[in-house]
C-alpha cells in the first residue's frame, strides 16, 4: 500500500479528511465500505462502553440496525467487544453463529464479507477498523495475509487521528451537566487537595465538599476520587 495513504489518515486535520482517507484506503483493498470505531471503557461500578463512529455506513443500513436486539445477537457485534486478533466474516460465520438470518437482513446494503481489526491506545481507549464488501476475500493465503496486514498497520496509523478528531465528536453532556462547585471541588481534587483543605480554600465545610463528591460520583459513574478525577480527564472536562 502506498506510505501516503497511511499518512493521510495519520495526519488528518478534520473529521471530514479522516473519514475521506479511511474511504479512499479501504477502495484500494476493494472495500466499499469502512467504519473506524473509538471505544471507549468507563471504569466503575455499572460503567458501560461508549462508541464513537466515522466512516460510509449507509443511511438505510443505520436505519435497519437500530433494533437492540439485532446488535445484541450479532455474532460480530459481540466479537468485536473482546477483539484480540483479526476477524474475518461472511455468511459461514452468521450461520455458524446461529445469526443468518441477520447476514441476510445485511447483505442487500453490501455487508457481506468483511475484516476487522483491533488496536488498544492509552486511556482505556480501542481504535476498531472494519471493512466490508460484497465479493469474497482472496482464497490466495498470501494475499489475504497481505489486505490483513495493510488493515491493521492502517489502524495502527489512524489511533492519533482518531483519539484526536474523535473525541472531539462526543456530546459534550458532562461538561454541561457538571456545575461550576463541582468543577472547582473537581479540579481542587486532582491536585491531590483532601475535603477539607478544599472547604476551605472555597469557603465550605468539609461535608458540604463531600456532598459534591458523592454528586460527582453519580454524574460520573464511579465510585471513587481518583476514578472521578480520570473520568473527568476522559471525558476533557479537566
Amino acid at each position: 500500500m502506498n506510505l501516503q495513504r497511511y499518512e493521510q489518515v495519520s495526519q488528518a486535520e478534520n473529521l471530514t479528511s479522516f473519514r475521506r482517507g479511511l474511504i479512499e484506503f479501504a477502495n484500494d483493498l476493494d472495500f466499499g465500505l469502512v467504519v473506524g470505531v473509538l471505544a471507549i471503557e468507563h471504569r466503575g461500578p455499572g460503567a458501560k462502553t461508549e462508541y464513537v463512529a466515522v466512516g460510509n455506513t449507509p443511511e438505510a443500513f443505520l436505519e435497519t440496525s437500530r433494533d437492540n436486539s439485532h446488535a445484541q445477537r450479532d455474532p460480530v457485534h459481540r466479537a468485536l467487544t473482546h477483539l484480540t486478533k483479526p476477524l474475518i466474516y461472511d455468511q459461514a460465520f452468521y450461520v455458524n453463529a446461529g445469526a443468518g438470518e441477520l447476514w441476510e437482513m445485511y447483505a442487500p446494503f453490501g455487508y457481506r464479507t468483511g475484516v476487522a481489526v483491533g488496536v488498544q491506545m492509552p486511556g482505556y481507549r480501542r481504535l476498531l477498523l472494519g471493512v466490508d464488501r460484497e465479493a469474497p476475500l482472496p482464497k490466495d493465503p498470501i494475499k489475504l495475509n497481505r489486505m490483513i496486514a495493510d488493515l491493521q498497520l492502517l489502524a495502527v496509523h489512524a489511533q492519533d487521528a482518531a483519539g484526536r478528531l474523535l473525541m472531539s465528536k462526543r456530546p459534550s453532556q458532562w461538561e454541561l451537566k457538571l456545575p461550576p462547585r463541582q468543577l472547582e471541588i473537581l479540579k481542587l481534587t486532582m491536585e491531590g487537595k483532601s475535603a477539607w483543605v478544599v472547604g476551605s480554600l472555597l469557603g465550605i465545610s468539609e461535608n458540604t465538599v463531600n456532598y459534591h463528591m458523592k454528586q460527582l460520583f453519580k454524574l460520573l459513574d464511579v465510585s471513587t476520587k481518583h476514578q472521578a478525577v480520570l473520568k473527568a480527564m476522559e471525558l476533557g472536562v479537566l
